[in-house]
C-alpha cells in the first residue's frame, strides 16, 4: 500500500493507496475518527452502488456503524442544487448528527457533491472520498467540493478537507476506456505544471497506463496525489499557487458548460483546454515545442486536443466570463512557460482566447 499525507496541520489527512481496502472502510473510519455512535451517509451513484455499496455498508456495520446510503444518477448533470437537497433530505431522515460523516463513494461528481454536502450540513460534519475512478484521484485530494450552476461549472462551493482519502485500486478494474483516458488527462497535468519528468514519462508508459497496469498506475496516481497535495500544503485556498492546478481548465469548464455537461468527459474538455494554453502560449512567445509536446502526450493517452466546428466562439467566450478566473474586466490564464513549469497570467487578452478557440476547431490539425 502507498501512502501520502497531505500536511495542513491539525487538519492534516492521509491518501491510501492500494488494492483491497475497501473491505476494511469501517476500521478506516474509526482510524479518521468518525464515533460508531453517529450514523454514517454513504453517497454513491448508479453505477457505483450495484458494484461496491453491498461491500462497504457490510463493512461499516462490522465496525458497529449505522449506514444511510444515497444513490444518485450517474453523471455530471447530478451535481446540482436539487440532487444536492435531497442528499441533505436523506442525511435529516436519517438522523444524521454534528458528529456524523459522509463517505463519497464514486467519482469526481460524487466527491464534489458529497462533499459540499459535509460542508454545509450542520456547518460541517466529518468527511471522507473514497475515489473509484482516475479522475477522482484529482478531484478528492484538496478540498474543493462544489455543484454547477446551468450557467457555471462548480460556482457553489466550498473549501473542505476530507479526513482521509481511501484509494482502492481494484475499483478501477471496471472502468470502460474512455474513462480511463479522461482520468489520465489530471494525471499528466500535474506533470505538465510541476514535474517534467514526470510528464514525459506518462508518455511513454501511456499504453501500460491505457491498460491499467498496476505497477503503472500506482506510481501515477501516487505522483499525482503527492504534486496536488503539495500545491495544496502551500496555499490551501487557492490565493496564489494552487492556481496552476487549474491548467486546461478555463477553457474546458468553458466546453463543460457549452455542451450541458453531457458531450465531454471532464477530463476530455482539460485535456483540450490544456492544448488551447499551449496554444496560448505560443501565441504569448513561448516556444511552440511546448505546444507539440503537449499534444503528443494527451493524444498518446487517447485524449482529445480539437473542438467540434459546432461549438460556437462566442458561447465559449460568454461561458468563460461566468468562470471564477475572470475578474475586472481580464481573464486569468495558467500558461506553461515549459513542460513541468506554468505562470499564472492574468491579464490575457479575449482577442487572443478567441484566436485559440477558432484555432482548436480547425479541421486540419494545426500541429
Amino acid at each position: 500500500m502507498r501512502s501520502i499525507t497531505v500536511a495542513l496541520g491539525e487538519r492534516s489527512y492521509p491518501i491510501y493507496i492500494g488494492s483491497g481496502l475497501l473491505q476494511n472502510i469501517g476500521e478506516c473510519c474509526i482510524e479518521a475518527g468518525f464515533p460508531q455512535r453517529s450514523p454514517l451517509l454513504v453517497v454513491t451513484d448508479s453505477e457505483v452502488a450495484p458494484r461496491y455499496l453491498d461491500q462497504v455498508e457490510a463493512s461499516l456495520r462490522g465496525s458497529g456503524y449505522t449506514v444511510v446510503s444515497h444513490v444518485i444518477q450517474a453523471g455530471e448533470a447530478s451535481k446540482s442544487l436539487a440532487v444536492y437537497e435531497e442528499v441533505i433530505t436523506t442525511a435529516i431522515q436519517g438522523g444524521l448528527d454534528r458528529s456524523s460523516a459522509v463517505l463519497a463513494l464514486g467519482g469526481g461528481v460524487v466527491g464534489d457533491l458529497a462533499g459540499f454536502v459535509a460542508a454545509s450540513y450542520m456547518r460541517g460534519i466529518g468527511f471522507m472520498q473514497i475515489p473509484t475512478t482516475i479522475l477522482a484521484h484529482d478531484s478528492s485530494v484538496g478540498g474543493k467540493v462544489a455543484v454547477n450552476h446551468p450557467l457555471a461549472k462548480n460556482m457553489l462551493g466550498a473549501f473542505y478537507q476530507p479526513s482521509m482519502v481511501l484509494y482502492d485500486l481494484d475499483t478501477l478494474a471496471t472502468l470502460p476506456p474512455r474513462q480511463v483516458a479522461s482520468g489520465l488527462a489530471e494525471v499528466v497535468k500535474h506533470g505538465l505544471i510541476l514535474d517534467k519528468e514526470f510528464a514525459y514519462w506518462c508518455r511513454e508508459h501511456a499504453g501500460e497506463l491505457l491498460a491499467l497496469d498496476p505497477e503503472a498506475l500506482g506510481y501515477a496516481l501516487e505522483r499525482g496525489c503527492a504534486i496536488k497535495a503539495d500545491v495544496v500544503c502551500n496555499d490551501e485556498t487557492e490565493q496564489g499557487q494552487r492556481a496552476i492546478l487549474n491548467l486546461g481548465h478555463t477553457i474546458g469548464h468553458a466546453i463543460e458548460a457549452v455542451g450541458g455537461y453531457g458531450v465531454f468527459l471532464h477530463g476530455e474538455a482539460i485535456a483540450i483546454g490544456m492544448a488551447g494554453s499551449a496554444l496560448l502560449a505560443a501565441k504569448l512567445g513561448r516556444d511552440r515545442a511546448i505546444y507539440e509536446d503537449t499534444v503528443s502526450m494527451l493524444t498518446a493517452l487517447s485524449l482529445p486536443v480539437r473542438l467540434p466546428a459546432d461549438y460556437g466562439e462566442d458561447e465559449l467566450m460568454e461561458a468563460m466570463m461566468h468562470d471564477k478566473k475572470f475578474k475586472e474586466g481580464r481573464m486569468t490564464f495558467i500558461v506553461p512557460d515549459d513542460i513541468g513549469a506554468v505562470s499564472i497570467v492574468g491579464d490575457v487578452q479575449a482577442s487572443d482566447v478567441r484566436g485559440v478557440i477558432a484555432q482548436l476547431k480547425k479541421e486540419e490539425s494545426p500541429w
